[in-house]
């Protein structure tokens, strides 16, 4: 029996392909980054057709390293950055605009309308389980539907077709013949109705947005269909999909109710798992759909998302040049003791939980003189770590429980400075797993978990083996001033958005 996994990260940034065995370890991997487009303020843009191509090198070169055969390979498991949109013409195969990345704020005026004079962001959320905002999938897709030219009325014709990165890539590796999403993906559009797990009417109709166009709701584990259009991998089951932070979280062997993980990852995104209940939070955090494996029960978590953490470390790289790799903003860092008094906001899109402060904009506060590039990066390094407290202190107080401890995934856990000072701005430990490459990981575990690579998640549990702990060691006092200037800071960024600042980034529409 074969007795090993691929699996196909498709992030915000880069696309991935990881090789694991059956211990969970990784035997291959190749990556390749894509482009980000920014043709104008607030606005920010993926083309699906790059990340396709770059899709397919990433899987022949990870198989190709660790030199397995497609018979050796049970399963490929895909997950992806989520809330994207892309639509496609089924008939070409071809999209008709550049993928609509979440973190893009072109639809903030539609979604201010739909609030009302109000501001009821809440309306929808008993059925979605998600406030209104422009983060979602469902007012891109409007977005499209209305400002390309013909769209609305191809999509009427049932001529086009929306996915998420998941749905574009499953379409594409089944050569055109499975138009699926799972329930995690789905529950990240506005779209879905959050307890039956099926397109809810009374969305669509709000949005305008043609049933035909949506694709099928599928299980997280299951065999949805198989590779025909890559020569290296055909034949090999599509068997896993989950948004990537519900994949961390699967990779973290965090299944059950109470159990969370926090991903650094472009943006930061804690979860914590609520069983089989929805659980809606007065405190700023998202219900949504954990996982489901096939024929059982959806499982459900609260979600605190954070819009802009390493993608503020690629801002400072590729906007600000202050350093030539994203890696040496940790020895910038570490060249003064301390931030200097300078604190970074960094609300690129706005804040996102537990604020979800659309009108807010990035603020670097507090500059003096004394303050030089180190200082600047230190800050931008912290604000992950206060973000993550803001995050944590919504779950606190959503479920009247401490938690014990934090674990740790993606990139950025790789920088021992922002683990410490995330350990010392929370007072508890700080772990990291062996494996960091939780998000690969999960997808390959969902993927297994239907191909019998892996029998139970008690199986998957055994996996998990701590691989670094950060203990705290900052002062209560030093602590507790720190999170009073964060989020004096934070407030500072309130209220930027006005006419003025829209007419500017050309979004009064």
């Amino acid at each position: 029996m074969a007795e090993h996994v691929i699996a196909l990260d498709q992030g915000t940034t880069s696309t991935r392909a990881i090789v694991f065995d059956a211990g969970g370890r990784i035997v291959a991997s190749a990556q390749r980054e894509h482009e980000q487009i920014f043709p104008r303020a607030g606005r920010v843009e993926h083309d699906a057709n790059e990340i396709w191509t770059n899709s397919v090198w990433v899987l022949e070169t990870a198989l190709a390293e660790a030199g397995l055969s497609v018979a050796q390979i049970a399963a490929l498991g895909i997950t992806n950055q989520r809330e994207t949109a892309i639509v496609w013409d089924r008939r070409t195969g071809r999209p008709v605009h550049n993928a609509i990345v979440w973190q893009d704020t072109r639809t903030q005026p539609a979604i201010d309308r739909l609030a009302g004079e109000h501001a009821d962001y809440d309306r929808f959320a008993d059925e979605t389980g998600l406030p209104l905002a422009a983060y979602f999938s469902a007012s891109k897709i409007a977005w499209i539907l209305d400002n390309v030219t013909g769209a609305r009325a191809d999509a009427e014709a049932g001529h086009l077709l929306f996915g998420t990165p998941d749905t574009w890539l499953v379409w594409n590796l089944t050569g055109g013949s499975r138009h699926v999403t799972d329930v995690t993906n789905a529950s990240r559009t506005l779209l879905m109705d959050l307890r039956r797990l099926e397109w809810s009417d009374a969305m669509l109709e709000v949005f305008r947005i043609p049933r035909a166009m949506l694709p099928e709701i599928v299980s997280s584990s299951e065999v949805v269909g198989e590779v025909s259009a890559v020569a290296q991998l055909r034949g090999i089951p599509i068997a896993g999909i989950l948004g990537d932070q519900q994949a961390a979280t699967f990779g973290q062997a965090a299944f059950g109710e109470g159990e969370s993980k926090n991903t650094y990852g472009t943006g930061n995104f804690l979860l914590v798992g609520t069983g089989e209940r929805i659980v809606r939070s007065p405190h700023g955090l998202i219900s949504t759909v954990g996982y489901r494996i096939d024929g059982e029960p959806a499982q459900y978590a609260v979600e605190g998302s954070i819009a802009v953490t390493g993608s503020l470390v690629q801002w400072l790289r590729d906007n600000l040049g202050l350093f030539a790799e994203s890696n040496d903003v940790g020895r910038l860092a570490e060249s003064v003791p301390d931030n200097g008094g300078a604190y970074f906001v960094p609300a690129f899109s706005g804040l996102f939980a537990p604020y979800w402060r659309p009108d807010a904009r990035g603020a670097l506060v507090g500059l003096t003189r004394f303050v030089n590039r180190g200082h600047i990066a230190r800050a931008a390094l912290e604000a992950t770590a206060f973000q993550t407290l803001d995050v944590i202190d919504a779950v606190v107080a959503d479920t009247g429980r401490s938690l014990e401890e934090l674990r740790v995934d993606g990139g950025m856990t790789r920088n021992g400075l922002l683990m410490q000072f995330q350990a010392d701005i929370l007072g508890i430990p700080v772990v990291r797993p062996e494996v960091i490459e939780t998000t690969a990981l999960g997808a390959a575990y969902a993927a297994g978990l239907a191909t019998g690579v892996w029998k139970t998640l008690d199986e998957l549990r055994a996996h998990w083996r701590e691989g670094e702990r950060w203990e705290p060691r900052m002062p209560g006092d030093e602590r507790d001033r720190r999170i009073r200037m964060w989020r004096k800071a934070v407030r500072r960024s309130f209220d930027w958005v006005d006419d003025d600042a829209r007419i500017l980034m050309g979004t009064t529409g």
